[in-house]
């Protein structure tokens, strides 16, 4: 018999993934289901929370683009008091936790009060938004390494990032929260060296039922964002990857076609 990974006053940040309850793991799915109490993101699908046990308590702590309707520090109160409480914690956090989503504020808070924290790894944004578009991230030749980027800062302040490096990586860019810093993320590359016409896909919505995927080039990227993405969760590709999403989407449907004659 294995030993208990969830014992009272225990602490799960776990992974929800993009939107589409399908690609949780099952790791996540138990987890959810063992909870007493649910902790969660704006970004958390309804299908996932519907995975949540009616009797479960719910608790939402959401942050959407400046509109938080609670703190960090009250999250992280409220996470100690639940496994004080002697509660399982099941801490939602959409995509994975460990991706731009501040968890190491809440295992800090979390292990300083003397309680386990442990952590379940979800599919992040750009990963499904890749498998939408039926296109790699990485390419030999084209791609060597793939970069995630935060595009969020605090409000009405620059963002704090290398445009260097990034625009002679030779890599595929992923700006999570992009949707506000795309006028940004176009002059910062542009002004570095990235050429105009470099491909760029914006997603929105990744991987639920209102998924829309826009493909575009990055001196046309504040332009297009603004009228394409409106206030949905937005992620942002960039790279000679993301211009052959569309001849990898192709040969897919090509693929799944059955053959006639």
């Amino acid at each position: 018999m294995q030993p208990d990974d969830f014992p009272p006053g225990t602490v799960w940040l776990v992974g929800a993934g993009p939107g589409d309850p399908e690609l949780l793991t099952m790791k996540a799915v138990r987890l959810i289901e063992r909870a007493e109490i649910v902790f969660y993101d704006a970004l958390v699908g309804e299908g996932v929370l519907a995975l949540v046990p009616a009797g479960t308590e719910r608790v939402s702590v959401g942050k959407r683009s400046g509109r938080h309707s609670k703190d960090q520090p009250t999250i992280d109160a409220l996470l100690v008091a639940a496994a004080r409480s002697g509660k399982r914690v099941a801490r939602l956090k959409g995509g994975d936790p460990t991706f731009f989503a501040r968890a190491a504020e809440e295992i800090s808070a979390l292990s300083e009060a003397g309680f386990a924290v442990r952590i379940c790894p979800g599919i992040t944004a750009a990963s499904a938004a890749a498998a939408s578009a039926g296109m790699s991230l990485s390419l030999r030749g084209v791609a060597r390494d793939v970069r995630f980027v935060t595009a969020h800062s605090k409000r009405g302040a620059a963002l704090d990032i290398d445009w260097s490096s990034l625009a002679h990586g030779g890599s595929t860019l992923a700006f999570y929260m992009g949707r506000d810093a795309a006028g940004e993320i176009m002059r910062g590359l542009i002004r570095t060296g990235m050429p105009g016409e470099t491909p760029v896909m914006i997603a929105c919505h990744v991987s639920g039922a209102d998924e829309r995927r826009l493909a575009t080039r990055l001196d046309l990227l504040q332009l297009a964002t603004r009228s394409f993405a409106a206030d949905a969760p937005t992620l942002i590709l960039v790279g000679a990857a993301v211009g052959l999403a569309d001849v990898a989407r192709a040969s897919l449907e090509a693929i799944a076609r059955p053959a006639h004659g």
